[in-house]
């Protein structure tokens, strides 16, 4: 069976509470020695690597500042994210909805990419031009991977700068600030502010000709599956690497908490780069702890056997 179609099992699995199928094959595969945190042994890996695949998770946008509405006080208002981005939240109170996403939205146009992102950016930039190729498989919809200057980038759960027409399916790029007038000024996150409830014909409409549909954010809802064309690109990708890095993430968000394990079960090298250890860690010939603008950059740089163009 393919890494996405087990992928998407295991997603469906989740979000309907049904039981995952144990895996003997998988079970043995992962009974492995405790990784290593040997950075020379992790560069004598890197530099002979052709092809990496590097998964990002919330954790290497923290050192840029950006809230993750998970967790204690994770909460927008009254709510937290799992009560809000879902599609029956947007059918109930599209207005609220979109306050909190427009929020979102602008609080991200004040973020930067921080040292793990760059690191991550340099490091494919410097590996195309000698035949070599990176791809990040991002869980991330705060496009700073895309700001560090990342060319190859998979967003599995979408982008907060997309929107798609809840009547055509239009899906485009949306950068706009606000994104309609009458979203201007709204969205703050105190628990005592009421909510604006913005009339359905005054939120963020479709620009197709003829339509002036609802749009809605392009990103992954809670109950949603993932694009499936981008579960395809990711399973190509995965089957190609002969490195792959976790970083940031903590490998519990199916199905992406699923990629870096299938990767080490055909005896690929993948190294976790995060805060503390997760479920996967031990699943894993290196682990590295700390923050991932810390870690990252020394990992990603250019090694001597390299040859500088």
């Amino acid at each position: 069976m393919s890494l996405a179609r087990r992928a998407a099992r295991r997603l469906l699995a989740q979000v309907h509470g049904a039981p995952r199928p144990a895996s003997k094959k998988l079970s043995c595969c992962w009974e492995m020695a405790r990784p290593s945190s040997n950075m020379a042994d992790f560069r004598e890996v890197f530099a002979k690597a052709k092809h990496i695949a590097i998964i990002t998770g919330a954790g290497v946008s923290a050192e840029s500042g950006v809230p993750t509405f998970r967790g204690a006080g994770g909460f927008w208002r009254k709510w937290q994210a799992q009560e809000l981005a879902t599609p029956g939240a947007f059918a109930r109170n599209p207005s609220r909805v979109w306050e909190f996403y427009h929020y979102r939205r602008e609080v991200m146009l004040s973020k930067h990419p921080n040292a793990a992102h760059i690191a991550i950016a340099e490091c494919e930039k410097r590996l195309r031009k000698q035949g070599r190729s990176v791809v990040v498989i991002t869980q991330n919809i705060d496009e700073l991977h895309r700001k560090a200057g990342t060319k190859h980038l998979l967003e599995i759960h979408g982008s907060l700068f997309k929107t798609r027409c809840t009547n055509c399916g239009n899906v485009t790029a949306n950068y706009k600030s606000p994104i309609c007038p009458a979203l201007a000024g709204k969205g703050a996150p105190n628990p005592e502010t009421e909510d604006a409830t913005i009339p359905v014909e005054e939120l963020p409409q479709c620009e197709e000709d003829g339509c002036h549909g609802l749009l809605r954010p392009h990103v992954v809802w809670f109950g949603e599956a993932l694009d499936p064309d981008v579960l395809t690109e990711v399973e190509k990708e995965l089957e190609l690497c002969d490195l792959c890095l976790v970083v940031g993430t903590s490998s519990v968000v199916y199905p992406a908490a699923m990629f870096a394990p299938q990767v080490s079960s055909r005896g690929v090298p993948v190294a976790e780069f995060n805060m503390e250890a997760t479920p996967a860690t031990d699943r894993f010939r290196f682990h590295f702890q700390g923050p991932c603008g810390t870690t990252l950059p020394p990992a990603l740089a250019r090694h001597e056997s390299e040859i500088i163009a």
